[in-house]
């Protein structure tokens, strides 16, 4: 097994892994030094790379630059990033997850817009301070249904503007079956720019409604986040959250697929993430004309060239220097 002063030592060679790929050895000619004394912390003082230990310790250093994120993970993590920015900022968890939302969960992006303007903040993402309207302690319209209930059958955003729960419940359930918008929900009065957070989620929509927020929820972390991205492979529900920097992008899922986080193709180290999208593009064209071929060309019984029937006569004639002459 590795220590820590392995790896130390192996991240201090400046080659690096290009020197791996390329094939160079800037050293190949210094002769090393080696301490009976001290044999654990020599194991990889030198690095010979026609070892197949080799590459593998290269490959298993690796592998540090990113971490496999399960549902359980991700939604630690957001639990933990927004505690931080409730903690820091002096808003409720509700007003955390919706700065987080709205600046694709980049904690420090919140902190510098917070504290540079706040009021410029609080606009754009709909958390006022105080209530536009004052929330009335009898009955009251509901502003979309125009029927009168008490206040106890009624529900306001941080606007204060008044709706029945049915409302609502209904404006909610639109919202989420239109998709991952939902997530920046404002609220229903047209002139009202104020945030609908997850808790008035959690008390007025439906299960099956919540449950729908919760993907939608779980899956901002991942596709808001530029550091993170979901597993390629087929029925996987990891993602990955990377570290830029090394320069490889091959990653190795808990599935076991290995992709390339940066084009999300299968891995192609060390060839570049262009060259390979050059090559899909262009085995997707050969793949598209020869779909095409044999669906409206047949093949002469001579030399097998394709040939289209493109008039009502039957009688074909090959192209020279085959001419082979047969009924279609």
């Amino acid at each position: 097994m590795e220590s820590e002063d392995d790896f130390d030592m192996h991240d201090a060679n400046e080659s690096g892994e290009d020197d791996f790929y390329s094939g160079r050895d800037d050293d190949a000619g210094a002769i090393p030094t080696y301490d009976d004394s001290d044999a654990d912390d020599a194991d990889y003082e030198f690095i010979d790379n026609d070892s197949d230990d080799s590459v593998d310790y290269v490959s298993h250093s690796h592998q540090q630059n990113y971490t496999i994120l399960s549902e359980v993970d991700i939604r630690q993590r957001q639990e933990d990033d927004i505690t931080r920015i409730s903690t820091v900022l002096s808003i409720s968890k509700v007003e955390a997850g919706i700065l987080l939302r709205y600046y694709s969960w980049n904690v420090s992006k919140v902190h510098d817009e917070w504290f540079a303007d706040e009021e410029k903040v609080r606009r754009s993402v709909g958390l006022l301070e105080k209530p536009v309207v004052p929330f009335p302690d009898g009955e009251m319209i509901c502003g979309i249904c125009f029927e009168t209930y008490p206040y106890d059958l009624l529900h306001a955003a941080a606007c204060g503007h008044p709706f029945c729960n049915s409302c609502w419940s209904g404006y909610i359930s639109t919202a989420i079956s239109d998709g991952p918008g939902c997530l920046m929900l404002r609220c229903p009065d047209p002139s009202c720019v104020a945030a609908v957070g997850q808790d008035m989620i959690n008390a007025l929509a439906s299960d099956e409604d919540r449950e729908k927020y919760s993907r939608y929820f779980i899956r901002s972390y991942v596709e808001d986040n530029r550091k993170t991205k979901w597993c390629p492979a087929p029925g996987c529900d990891y993602a990955v959250d990377f570290i830029f920097g090394s320069g490889n992008y091959d990653v190795t899922c808990r599935c076991s697929y290995s992709f390339c986080w940066n084009c999300t193709e299968e891995a192609h180290r060390p060839v570049d993430c262009d060259t390979v999208a050059r090559w899909i593009l262009k085995n997707s064209a050969e793949s598209e004309n020869m779909n095409w071929i044999l669906a409206n060309s047949k093949p002469c019984p001579k030399c097998k060239r394709p040939i289209e029937k493109n008039h009502g006569c039957m009688h074909m004639t090959c192209t020279p220097p085959c001419r082979f002459e047969f009924c279609w």
